[in-house]
């Protein structure tokens, strides 16, 4: 597995988890749907970051343990 790889499925069971936190607050829980908020607005700062700056944090720190993707294959 590639580092690539492994932060683009980060980023999809993050969105996928915030997803279900605001079924449940939709249900009712008021807590989960403020968490999914809070949750979504940290998702959608880092990806703007990254879009100016070019710097993902969980791409910097997963390019230390994995290795990069061979596109190739």
């Amino acid at each position: 597995m590639c580092y690539q790889r492994i932060q683009r499925l980060m980023t999809a069971i993050m969105l996928g988890i915030i997803l279900w936190l605001f079924a449940l607050g939709l249900d009712g829980d008021k807590t989960m749907f403020q968490t999914a908020v809070v949750l979504q607005t940290f998702v959608i700062v880092m990806l703007i970051i990254w879009a100016f700056t070019n710097f993902c944090p969980s791409i910097w720190f997963l390019k230390k343990i994995f290795p990069p993707c061979d596109w190739e294959d």
